[in-house]
């Protein structure tokens, strides 16, 4: 358990960065944190950088104060600051702490990067499996529901206000499916509810973050359902994307949120997957199911990926798609294997 009261003891300036393409328990762990050290620490000046956000998170407060960063890897200089869309650099000095929040790997930081290395102290919180730690302290539990519920964890519950706790609760809720994923375990359930009597409208933030979608989205949706096929003996379903497709729907990488776990919902199949052509040429993909015995977190991490058992995401560079589901069905089928031998 880190003791952040200690970890901000003198401190000045502070960073917070999530994982490229923030999802919910990205954005909800930067914004929660981030509120909750702008209302109870005077003097500390912090910053949080991450890629666009989805629109639907733009209702959690202060999100406009989030530092968008243009492109998703590595700069080839580690030390080059990442490109801003809302302009200069805010902070060209090392930080004193810098966090890395919901990263399991630091190079999924991305462009920001050069924003940790540099710091005089780093800070990982995360809660995926294949995290093996990469900052001075490490506070990761790969059982757990969220890094929103680490972070909570972490704070003097009396001292978390509504908006730190909307930004919580947005994060357990859309990296639980709204509670119904075996990673919801009974403290997630009580950190919830405890996050509940803060007063939130928990009903429109599950609403409007986890269900709603637009009309774009949903015409996204059918077409990979209609392009959906199934192979041994149907218990794996696909579908994906490529760029004419894309184009032709004017999608780009946020409209696919919820896809695979729509294609999962079909009767019969234990796994899904959904892959896309991503702007600079590489392929995006994601892994959903049900089969206990299936570890997809270690199908992912053999395609330039990770996650969690039963989620994770991979990504391939300079194939076709035909390739990439060939590869894909593959160990999929290998991990089946082991999983009930």
């Amino acid at each position: 358990m880190i003791d952040l009261k200690k970890e901000l003891k003198d401190v000045k300036y502070v960073a917070i960065l999530g994982h490229i393409r923030p999802d919910g328990d990205c954005v909800g762990s930067c914004l929660g944190l981030y509120n909750y050290i702008v209302d109870n620490y005077d003097g500390i000046k912090v910053d949080v950088y991450l890629n666009p956000i989805p629109s639907c998170f733009g209702i959690l407060e202060n999100s406009n104060k989030i530092v968008n960063y243009i492109g998703f890897d590595l700069n080839d200089d580690i030390n080059e600051f990442p490109k801003c869309i809302q302009g200069s650099y805010v902070r060209k000095e090392p930080y004193d702490v810098v966090f890395a929040l919901d990263c399991s790997d630091a190079r999924r930081l991305g462009p920001a990067y050069s924003v940790f290395k540099n710091a005089k102290k780093t800070i990982c919180i995360d809660h995926h499996m294949n995290t093996d730690g990469f900052a001075d302290v490490d506070y990761i539990i790969a059982d757990y529901s969220s890094t929103c519920e680490l972070i909570y964890n972490i704070l003097d519950y009396d001292k978390i206000n509504k908006s730190v706790a909307e930004c919580l609760y947005t994060g357990i809720v859309t990296d639980t499916g709204v509670f119904q994923y075996d990673c919801c375990k009974a403290h997630t359930m009580t950190a919830a509810g405890m996050l509940m009597e803060k007063g939130i409208d928990y009903s429109f933030l599950i609403e409007y973050t986890f269900y709603e979608k637009s009309f774009k989205q949903q015409k996204i949706l059918g077409t990979s359902l209609i392009n959906a096929k199934r192979v041994y003996d149907n218990r794996i379903i696909y579908s994906y994307m490529d760029k004419a497709e894309m184009e032709e729907l004017k999608a780009s990488p946020k409209d696919f949120e919820g896809v695979c776990e729509k294609l999962r919902e079909t009767k019969g199949v234990s796994t899904s997957f959904f892959m896309y052509r991503q702007p600079d040429g590489k392929i995006k993909g994601s892994l959903r199911g049900t089969d206990n015995n299936v570890d997809l977190s270690r199908v992912a991490a053999n395609m330039n990926g990770g996650g969690h058992k039963k989620a994770a995401g991979f990504s391939f560079d300079d194939i076709s798609m035909d390739e990439a589901v060939d590869i894909v069905i593959e160990e999929l089928i290998k991990e089946y294997e082991i999983g009930n031998n």
